[in-house]
């Protein structure tokens, strides 16, 4: 095949895969959605949906840290030539001559007989299963005690109580349910992790947190952010990059924002890791569990459990290059009632604490303390911090006046689980070549889904690229000199320098009295004629 030719047909196979891939990923995203649905029916009644999202999540991570092990071991034996071995058939015996190699390799290890698919079979038969499940999960994470991962793996399984009366009033009911736990999340078709066009782990959390969104409260809404949204950030941030040293969220949540940026860059091009922190237990425990759902190698992340504005615990790592956030919308947290907080290297350069009802703009300055000097934080926002007078206003004034905001992003409303507030995204950077602040309406980017609206990839490309660009459009993109944001008492809301569009239809005011002015006279025309007809017919009588 002559090259020319040879081009044609790898740029028609790359287009068959383009309109392929969509309908394959839908249809795998369906599938995952139809297997959750049946697992809810089945223990419907039984567990609160907050807690049941805890037990499949929990579950689903059992099984793949299973799968993961097993298939590492056999494709090393299978790669030697015992291309016959399975690793779940093997004696406990015979596998604890490979416990500490796996420990090291993998940080954690689990004997044959604990395996997933191993506890399965056994488990319709099994008079103990709550006491074998709470045994297992015990041993898991105790294989890691002592070694480097440790950290990583205390405590993971703490959200699934096995013998909670939620699960049943007695041993035999809570087993049975066990048993519908372990076969349902069994048998969900997802292959390999790896070559999934969705992100399965992701996918069953986000349809989780929005079949219990009346259960999960404002709760579930500080921590969850739709994949669009996450991708839309991550690219921002990580732009014009190839490879960088670090990734950080300060709210981390589930991880799905670090998770992005594995996914964009390819996780071997974060050469020193992920870093998160976050307050909520259980969230924090899901996200230590979607990495390694995602084989990010215990040495390649660390996820914190505490209060970032008060108790960071990243001084060692930072700066970052990359920062991606979506942190609590105004939230209360201690501002100057804790004297020591002006002092905080992190806070005092703006000369002024955030409100202690609205913590928005603390997450700002944490986040642009520890960025790297050639590094981007992409951040979502609620849009009140952009225009509210006091503390606010005095923080703004410090980002502006010492150039630090690069782009604030307009983004429609309805987009976020918990809340139909259209919400803003503050790009932040400390080395720009401008004295210049970008700004974006992309309120008009979605598509409605159902009573949600939704950012589909043509409109991510779309932001992203009047980003990169930085060219004013009409009504879409305004580059704002500083100067001018100062002049408006620095007000960083967008409809502020981004005009909306009159899209009400012009009227001809000449043209319509023209108009009435015609319909009048024919209106006396016609009275005029009523009136002989009327006329007439009286004579007549």
């Amino acid at each position: 095949m002559d090259s020319k030719k040879k081009k044609n047909s790898v740029e028609q196979h790359k287009q068959d895969n383009e309109q392929i891939e969509p309908h394959r990923r839908e249809q795998e995203r369906a599938e995952l959605y139809k297997a959750i649905w049946n697992i809810a029916n089945d223990l419907r009644g039984s567990v609160d949906g907050w807690d049941f999202k805890q037990y499949v999540l929990g579950m689903l991570f059992y099984r793949y840290i299973s799968e993961n092990l097993a298939n590492y071991i056999n494709q090393g034996e299978h790669e030697a030539g015992n291309t016959d071995f399975d690793y779940a058939q093997l004696s406990d015996a015979e596998a604890e001559q490979i416990r500490e190699d796996m420990i090291q390799t993998k940080g954690f290890f689990i004997l044959p007989s604990e395996l997933f698919e191993n506890v399965r079979k056994r488990a319709p038969h099994d008079p103990n299963l709550n006491e074998t499940l709470d045994k297992v999960f015990k041993n898991i994470e105790n294989s890691a005690k002592g070694s480097q991962s440790e950290d990583d793996f205390e405590g993971l399984f703490d959200d699934i109580d096995v013998n909670s009366n939620k699960l049943g009033p007695s041993v035999d009911k809570r087993n049975q349910r066990l048993v519908k736990l372990l076969n349902g999340v069994g048998d969900m078709q997802l292959g390999d992790y790896q070559n999934h066009t969705i992100d399965a782990f992701g996918d069953a959390y986000e349809y989780l947190m929005s079949m219990y969104a009346s259960n999960a409260g404002k709760s579930g809404g500080e921590f969850f952010t739709p994949q669009e949204v996450s991708e839309l950030l991550t690219r921002i941030a990580v732009f014009g990059k190839t490879e960088v040293n670090k990734v950080y969220d300060p709210a981390c949540g589930s991880g799905s924002l670090l998770l992005k940026s594995a996914k964009i860059l390819g996780k071997e091009n974060v050469r020193l890791g992920f870093f998160g922190q976050e307050i909520n237990l259980t969230t924090y425990n899901l996200c230590r569990i979607n990495m390694f759902l995602h084989d990010i190698d215990y040495t390649k992340f660390d996820i914190a459990h505490g209060d970032t504005l008060t108790d960071p615990l990243h001084w060692d790592e930072e700066p970052f290059e990359v920062i991606v956030s979506n942190p609590p919308y105004s939230i209360h947290w201690e501002g100057d009632s804790n004297p020591l907080l002006i002092n905080d290297p992190r806070f005092s350069p703006a000369g002024v604490l955030a409100p202690k009802s609205k913590a928005d703009l603390a997450f700002i300055m944490h986040s642009l303390a520890w960025l790297a000097t050639n590094g981007t934080a992409a951040i979502v926002c609620f849009p009140g911090v952009m225009y509210r007078g006091g503390a606010e206003q005095k923080i703004r004034k410090y980002l502006i006046d010492n150039n630090y905001i690069d782009c604030v992003i307009q983004l429609p409303d309805n987009l976020f689980f918990g809340t139909s507030i259209a919400t803003c995204i503050m790009v932040l950077k400390k080395s720009k070549a401008e004295n210049s602040t970008l700004f974006i309406d992309a309120s008009k980017e979605f598509v409605k889904v159902t009573n949600s609206n939704k950012l589909t990839q043509e409109n991510i490309e779309t932001i992203v690229t009047a980003y990169t660009e930085r060219a004013s459009k009409d009504y879409f993109v305004h580059l704002v000199p500083n100067a001018t944001i100062a002049a408006h008492e620095y007000n960083l809301s967008v409809s502020t320098y981004v005009t909306q569009e009159d899209t009400k239809e012009k009227v001809d005011i000449k043209a319509l009295n023209a108009e009435i002015e015609k319909i009048v006279a024919r209106e006396q025309v016609l009275r005029d004629e009523i009136g002989k007809i009327i006329a007439e017919i009286e004579a007549g009588s």
